[in-house]
């Protein structure tokens, strides 16, 4: 392998993994139990007592982690961040003695254990249904917010489980944007070094149809979505 672009590949997959293992969720022995972009509203609150207008939709992706102790579930932390926004983040930590109380307070009949699972179901409902379920993220001006899963029920809405979250901190908040800059280097890496290796297969078997390629502009990903024939693309 003596192209520099493939040898650049290499490292890129090598290190890749490596640079996973550097995400600041994943200290204290918390581990990644769901991940993905869920439709959210967001408001914003002046005060804490005056009701909030409809906000705005956007996709916020959610990571619910786990703290273990063997097969118990010892701690239970929410993310959610943006990548329309990267200081947007906020975190909902539980363990065994909060959950108590939102269970006595909500009248949640499941068990903490179980917590992660609820709120996984609730986030895809969220997705596959968002006319049907809503997730609606008040933020208030003191750093804390809160999130309200709603279901629609045509004639009323009710309320079906709501969280408080708090804003991260400027380091955590700092470390999750390096973190995020590294990962999307890292893949941006192996892509290209993925290209350059099968520009140099298609180099060799058809170097005409290389040179097509190479002449052709690339397609934007909005022209997809501008024929009325192609099916709008759904991402995770």
């Amino acid at each position: 392998m003596d192209d520099p672009a493939l040898q650049q590949g290499a490292a890129a997959a090598f290190d890749y993994p490596a640079l996973e293992q550097l995400d600041p969720s994943l200290v204290d022995g918390f581990t990644l139990f769901y991940e993905r972009e869920v439709p959210f509203e967001l408001r914003s609150a002046v005060t804490l007592d005056l009701p909030t207008e409809v906000g705005a939709l956007e996709a916020v992706r959610v990571r619910i982690l786990r703290q273990m102790d063997g097969e118990q579930v010892k701690s239970i932390r929410v993310e959610l961040c943006s990548e329309s926004n990267l200081f947007f983040l906020y975190i909902h930590d539980v363990n065994e003695t909060s959950f108590k109380e939102l269970q006595a307070v909500q009248r949640l009949m499941v068990d903490f254990p179980d917590y992660p699972t609820v709120l996984m179901r609730m986030l895809n409902q969220c997705v596959r249904e968002p006319h049907a379920y809503l997730a609606v993220l008040i933020m208030y001006p003191t750093g804390e917010a809160r999130l309200d899963f709603i279901q629609n029920m045509e004639y009323k809405f009710v309320e079906l489980l709501s969280c408080k979250f708090v804003a991260a901190g400027e380091d955590l908040v700092r470390m999750q944007v390096s973190y995020r800059y590294n990962v999307v280097k890292a893949r941006m890496q192996l892509m290209e070094a993925r290209l350059a290796d099968v520009s140099a297969m298609v180099r060799v078997r058809d170097p005409g149809l290389l040179l097509q390629l190479q002449r052709t502009p690339p397609r934007m990903p909005g022209m997809l979505r501008q024929s009325p024939n192609h099916p709008k693309p759904f991402y995770p």
